[in-house]
């Protein structure tokens, strides 16, 4: 009988513990990985407990943070999404314990984020970038579906901006309800990326998972950070929308995920899906806001809320 291959079938979201799925995966064979993991704050998840002892988390982590590696490309990415709590020391285990380069440490700034009472609300998320090997992998810096105007451009319309635009920044600000002019404060060409959280009202969320990652966020990495036909792993597969991105965006994908509810309901929102479909939320905020299940944007109470301002100061 031939031998077969360890390699987990593409174009699959797996059921299992991802350690255990990705030492079924070929070296070397992945071209981009996205992990969006358990921060260990105690969220409710179908299966997984999210209350473990730190050095227990952090051992589960270089665990699988080390598989990454070995099933990753000479020349492949891997992005983190992370809290907090276990930032700095998964940086750390990264880049020296593992082996990963460090080329972006990026802050998403967000919405609807977590009420606290007695310190300053959680509104952002780290995403760490790293690679295989320094000199060599994938960043499409030309592409323009992830440049944006410079203010060069915009502002002074001096000739000698580049027409293509240019890099956005490492801070990706997502709060429209903070902008401080007509105008909305800030523009695309600063160090902001708008791309709105997905809020339980909004019709892109899936409403089997609490824990989803805007599309047009993962549709950046992705278009940066890989081409057309290269295969993307996601080893917390959840909502499933890295692999809805991926999928869209002409890319292979292979995801792991713990919860076998969590993969019956991602594997029918990628039946639903077609290469070169558009990716849900709005690209510019700015000109689209997202709209909610009861047709209400986040434009429109925004204008709502400025003319109550309006008002209150007429009554005064």
């Amino acid at each position: 009988m031939a031998p077969q291959s360890k390699t987990l079938k593409i174009g699959k979201i797996h059921q299992g513990d991802c350690i255990r799925l990705m030492k079924k995966i070929d070296d070397g064979s992945i071209d981009l990985v996205f992990a969006d993991p358990p921060f260990n704050i105690g969220y409710e998840y179908d299966e997984y407990d999210d209350r473990q002892d730190d050095q227990k988390y952090l051992d589960w982590c270089r665990q699988w943070i080390a598989e990454v590696h070995r099933v990753l490309s000479p020349s492949g990415t891997f992005w983190l999404a992370i809290g907090d709590e276990y930032a700095a020391e998964l940086k750390i285990a990264a880049q020296r314990e593992i082996g990963f380069t460090t080329r972006s440490w990026v802050i998403w700034y967000y919405t609807f984020g977590v009420n606290c009472k007695k310190k300053f609300s959680r509104s952002h998320v780290h995403l760490f970038h790293f690679v295989k090997d320094e000199k060599d992998f994938t960043f499409n810096a030309d592409d323009p579906a992830i440049r944006v105007p410079s203010a060069r451009a915009l502002v002074y319309g001096d000739k000698r901006a580049n027409p293509k635009g240019r890099l956005p920044d490492d801070t990706w600000i997502l709060r429209p309800q903070d902008f401080q002019s007509d105008q909305y404060g800030f523009t695309p060409e600063q160090d902001t990326w708008f791309f709105s959280r997905v809020a339980g009202t909004f019709k892109e969320r899936q409403g089997f998972h609490g824990c989803q990652m805007p599309e047009q966020l993962l549709g950046r990495i992705i278009q940066a950070c890989s081409n057309e036909g290269d295969l993307i792993l996601d080893p917390f597969a959840g909502s499933g929308t890295t692999l809805a991105v991926a999928k869209k965006l002409a890319r292979n994908y292979l995801g792991c995920e713990l919860s076998e509810e969590y993969v019956n309901y991602a594997t029918d929102r990628l039946h639903d899906i077609n290469k070169n479909d558009p990716l849900d939320g709005p690209a510019d905020p700015i000109a689209s806001a997202p709209s909610t299940k009861n047709g209400t944007t986040l434009e429109s109470r925004k204008r709502r809320e400025k003319s109550a301002q309006h008002q209150a100061t007429l009554d005064l």
